[in-house]
């Protein structure tokens, strides 16, 4: 019988090595590759060019027009004169962007002395135009930042085109970016910022980690980011998406299994470093320029505590020399202690029946002021002696007489006029005569007995000693017929931290008078009281007479603009009304197909583990053992295909993209609804600029699947709707003069769709 011989299939490996079919395979794909790849370059130089030439021809149009001040030039212009004169402010923003524009017109031929009073004073022959060229350059640079990041994003020159026309035909943005204002630097730095971090995530995807690239892009995205939040706190929201970004990045990077633990955290400590700490040193160093350019008193000293004000050449505190103890017969000023603080003030104008008794008004104040002086006396005299001393101290009774409107300190049961639990304070009294409710008494907070009071060191309470309620500045801003100053009231809970206060001034002719300079600050105690006067600035904004205001709502929708100038030349902010609806229904169309995508992703992922489940009970796996080593090879080459697709998958899908984009939407359009503070209109212009990105993005990818013709249709009909509308609008930020648009022989009549619009 005849032995049955099986034969051994041959090895498919034993035809040519792994290596070599690898080899044969690349050579055509590196040809066709490197031809695709040098044709994609061309388009791409091509179109940056062109996005760069339109942009500019655009934003640099009619840049110089009008020629008068316009909406908050008058804030900035002027804050830009005070770096130039070296004259101390307040301001409710990081200084970065005032001092980039102070530094523009230094640079540029501007002295510093135009006064930038209101909107409509023509600047005549100041040299205000190096400030508007510099804001507008910034502003111009966006939208090629926006072309390369919706690319890198993509990998789709349609989708980065229409991306970038959305920004430059946009007559809002344009108009945002021609004036001397912070907006066009805050968005100039925030879109620096997305376009590193993009750039960070491509240079690691492709194995350039710690290259000379990689590091360069790392360092730029710190600094962008420092410089946003530099500019206006609101950059804290670009921080926000950044960080989540590299969290995620990071993420992945630990989930690699092919990469030792050692990478992951090579990968924190390089962006640790480049992105939080170099930051917060660029942060720091902004406000030691600042802090150091501005050394000359301005009016901005009042917000600051007395020993802030004693670093400031002209201030009344600079090298001071003043009595350092407080004596009967002083003539002092006295200041909140609690940050921004005002003088405690009077005026010769009385409460009105409704704000309670019809006495002389009590408010604190600000700004330095003869109305903020008041005579210590004792409670049972008029006055001392000229030639007797006696020193305050803690636990005595006094009468505090205004100097100006001889008027004494003085409190009853009548409720304060705004802070209805306190009680009402009052000037009292005739030639500084008035009755028992003008004593008070003086405690030092945490004072012994018989301790002297001193100048600006001493934190005092002032406590009525009839009432037994203690003086306090409640924070709340009186109506116009309290000037709109602060209340002052008397508290019946003593414990009140706004209770506190401080002689700053102090004239007294027996006292010797000692220098002041030891209790200067250092720099970081004055950067630290410099943010918080402008937290508490920032949360006290209101509106000013006749101002337009906004809420969160009517952005997206363009439901009403505001003027930037108002007279015969005017110039109104309102977006393009195509692109910004049209931005909202890409907005929905990428909630819609996103959550539609996870639905379905999941779906799929659940039929593949049943279709693996199924095929490991029902199939066995036969193990090719002949050829260990080519085995080998081939893995890793799968491995490799597997990491490239990956990648590229990482870096080119469009709804992945699209997602980040409307997380940045989301950060900065979310969280002004939360915001008690004044609004406007042109706070939602960051969001704008990612929903512009977002419905480049998502326009390419519902027309990938269509034939290459018809989506050059599609993108080219689209592109010049908004061409079109841009020519329609663009009336609104290059200038409109004779009737307004709701009278009919208005050449803007028929472009008032909203009644809302007000151009």
């Amino acid at each position: 019988m005849a032995a049955s011989v099986v034969k051994t299939p041959k090895c498919a490996r034993r035809r040519g090595s792994t290596k070599e079919q690898q080899q044969q395979q690349q050579q055509p794909q590196s040809k066709a590759s490197k031809s695709t790849k040098d044709s994609s370059n061309w388009h791409w130089w091509l179109l940056l060019a062109s996005v760069f030439l339109i942009t500019f021809a655009t934003r640099f149009y009619k840049v110089t027009e009008p020629d008068h001040i316009c909406w908050d030039e008058t804030h900035f212009g002027k804050m830009g004169s005070w770096y130039i004169n070296r004259t101390f402010f307040f301001d409710v923003h990081p200084p970065l962007g005032k001092m980039l524009i102070g530094l523009s017109g230094y640079l540029t031929g501007y002295n510093g002395t135009f006064p930038f009073e209101k909107p409509g004073d023509k600047y005549n022959e100041t040299a205000y135009q190096g400030m508007r060229y510099f804001c507008t350059t910034l502003g111009a640079l966006i939208m090629p930042m926006g072309f390369d990041t919706v690319y890198d994003l993509t990998r789709s020159h349609e989708a980065a085109l229409l991306s970038a026309a959305y920004l430059i035909f946009d007559v809002g943005l344009l108009t945002l970016n021609q004036y001397i204002l912070l907006d066009p630097i805050l968005l100039f730095f925030m879109m620096g910022s997305v376009w590193g971090m993009v750039k960070i995530s491509k240079a690691t995807a492709a194995g350039d980690s710690y290259s000379v690239r990689w590091w360069f892009w790392l360092f730029l995205t710190g600094t962008m980011l420092s410089c946003t939040i530099s500019v206006k706190f609101v950059g804290l929201f670009v921080v926000l998406l950044v960080g989540l970004h590299t969290a995620t990045e990071l993420w992945i990077i630990l989930g690699d299994l092919g990469q030792p633990i050692v990478e992951t955290l090579k990968q924190i400590a390089c962006r640790a470093l480049s992105l939080i700490l170099w930051p917060i040193l660029l942060y720091t160093l902004f406000f030691y320029i600042h802090l150091s350019v501005l050394n000359r008193s301005g009016n901005g000293d009042g917000f600051y505590s007395s020993a802030f004000q004693s670093r400031l050449i002209g201030n009344s505190l600079y090298n001071a020399s003043m009595p350092r103890d407080v004596a009967y017969g002083s003539v002092v000023t006295i200041k909140n202690h609690k940050t921004g603080g005002g003088y405690l003030h009077s005026h010769f104008h009385l409460y009105p029946k409704e704000a309670g008794a019809r006495q002389q008004q009590i408010t604190t104040y600000t700004h330095k002021d003869d109305n903020n002086k008041w005579l210590i006396k004792p409670h049972n005299k008029q006055r001392l002696p000229k030639d007797k001393l006696q020193l305050l101290r803690h636990g005595d009774l006094v009468r505090l007489e205004h100097l100006v409107t001889k008027r004494n300190l003085h409190s009853h049961s009548e409720p304060a006029p705004m802070t209805k639990k306190h009680l009402q304070v009052t000037g009292y009294g005739e030639a500084g005569v008035g009755d028992a409710n003008d004593v008070w008494r003086v405690l030092v907070v945490g004072g012994k007995v018989n301790e002297t009071v001193h100048t600006v060191t001493s934190r005092l309470m002032l406590i009525h000693y009839l009432q037994n309620c203690a003086l306090t500045s409640s924070g709340k801003q009186l109506p116009k017929w309290g000037f709109e100053q602060q209340e002052v009231s008397c508290n019946l809970n003593v414990r009140d931290k706004n209770a506190h206060w401080n002689v700053e001034d102090n004239e007294h002719k027996l006292l010797p008078s000692v220098s002041f300079s030891v209790y200067a600050p250092g720099f970081f105690a004055r950067f630290l009281e410099s943010h918080a006067v402008m937290l508490q600035g920032n949360a006290g904004l209101k509106p000013k007479d006749g101002e337009v205001t906004s809420r969160p709502w009517q952005w997206p929708i363009n439901y009403r603009g505001q003027f930037f100038s108002g007279s015969s030349y005017r110039i109104y902010l309102l977006g393009n009304p195509i692109i910004w609806w049209s931005n909202l229904v890409f907005l929905a169309l990428f909630v819609a197909i996103f959550l539609g995508n996870a639905i379905l992703q999941q779906r799929r992922a659940g039929q593949c583990r049943a279709d693996r489940s199924e095929d490991s009970a029902n199939s066995s796996t036969d193990v090719c053992s002949c050829c260990p080593e080519e085995e080998q090879l081939e893995q890793q080459l799968v491995q490799q295909q597997q990491q490239q697709q990956r990648q590229q998958q990482h870096h080119s899908d469009p709804l992945r993209a699209a997602a980040w984009l409307f997380i940045g939407w989301l950060l900065h359009y979310l969280p002004f609804w939360a915001m008690g503070r004044v609004l406007y209109f042109h706070h939602y212009f960051p969001a704008l600029i990612f929903n512009s990105l977002l419905t480049g993005v998502m326009f390419n990818y519902m027309i990938q699947s269509l034939p290459r013709w018809l989506q050059h249709i599609l993108l080219g009909g689209l592109l010049s709707l908004i061409v079109y509308s841009f020519a329609l609008f663009s009336p609104l930020a290059y200038g409109m003069s004779g009737p307004l648009a709701n009278e009919p022989n208005s050449t803007m009549h028929s472009l008032k769709w909203l009644s809302t619009w007000e151009f």
